[in-house]
């Protein structure tokens, strides 16, 4: 069955633009449902409320499809998770824009698309190509390899997870701007604003250590997802890359897939053309999506998976 939600949610998940089906849109209500809850929100700046804030909605999935006895029933359920959890609409908009901006020469436009991008999803500096690469690792082939494994609550642990990480980067940006705005009111109107500051909902205050959480989750999808750029591009170029960071526990997750990935595709700098690596390397991320649902449906059809 999970092929089968894999298929149907890749072909609707770009035809489903409607807040309905956007994760972000169901993790503010969240948010503000946990920040509103009173025995919830006096726990939420520790760490235990953070593991609560990550797992709440995971056991109730969980909980849910262990009720249902209907395979169809459960099918369906999973499949609209699935829809909900996979792909980013923010990148794929970004996207768009950056190529309208880089055909019209604009490269000031293209280069601000690029920045907003690294700042919104909480990236280090890298291309604007590299990051798209990294982005459909985290928005596609990490939900697809966590559902097939784990489920419907695998994939929400997961897209929960990167979201709140995301998130606790842009609320400190907002937090640093606050202040600068606010630096030169009197003392009375700073005390009042300090107060209400603290009424702020900050759901992801403790998400520092899932840092490490999420490295150590995305080490060995990383390695498949690697081998899978390598076998649909230049394997002989990108297999010492890939053999080089196998065992390698310090090297991040992102630098590991964006080297082999790399490696994997001819990419020709041209410094007049900026839409070429990216291009490129989307291409090459489609393909090794078709591949890693090409192999989990030979899986499925050999009784390996379910």
């Amino acid at each position: 069955m999970s092929l089968i939600s894999l298929l149907i949610a890749l072909g609707a998940e770009k035809s489903l633009s409607s807040s309905l089906w956007s994760f972000d849109n169901y993790y503010r209500q969240y948010v503000n449902f946990f920040s509103m809850n009173n025995f919830l929100s006096r726990l939420k700046d520790s760490p235990q409320g953070y593991t609560l804030f990550l797992l709440l909605p995971v056991m109730v999935v969980y909980g849910v499809l262990a009720l249902v006895d209907d395979g169809l029933l459960h099918l369906i359920i999973s499949t609209l998770i699935l829809i909900i959890t996979l792909g980013c609409e923010t990148v794929r908009d970004s996207y768009k824009q950056f190529l309208q901006a880089a055909f019209r020469g604009e490269k000031t436009t293209s280069e601000l698309c690029h920045q907003q991008l690294l700042q919104d999803k909480n990236l280090p500096t890298i291309g604007f190509g590299q990051a798209l690469i990294w982005l459909n690792y985290r928005y596609y082939i990490a939900i697809m390899l966590f559902f097939v494994v784990f489920g419907a609550p695998g994939a929400i642990f997961y897209r929960l997870l990167t979201t709140a990480i995301e998130q606790q980067h842009n609320e400190k940006l907002d937090t640093e701007e606050a202040s600068e705005k606010h630096e030169n009111i009197d003392q009375r109107e700073t005390i009042t604003t300090d107060t209400e500051q603290d009424n702020v909902p900050n759901i992801t205050a403790g998400c520092k250590n899932y840092q490490h959480v999420l490295f150590y989750l995305d080490w060995f999808p990383v390695r498949i997802t690697s081998f899978g750029y390598m076998f649909i591009g230049h394997f002989s170029k990108a297999l010492p890359v890939w053999l080089e960071s196998l065992f390698d526990f310090t090297k991040p997750s992102h630098k590991v897939l964006i080297d082999v990935a790399q490696k994997s595709e001819d990419i020709t700098i041209d410094n007049d053309d900026s839409t070429a690596e990216p291009c490129l390397l989307v291409s090459l991320a489609k393909r090794n999506v078709l591949l890693i649902l090409a192999v989990i449906a030979a899986m499925t059809l050999l009784g390996v998976l379910s």
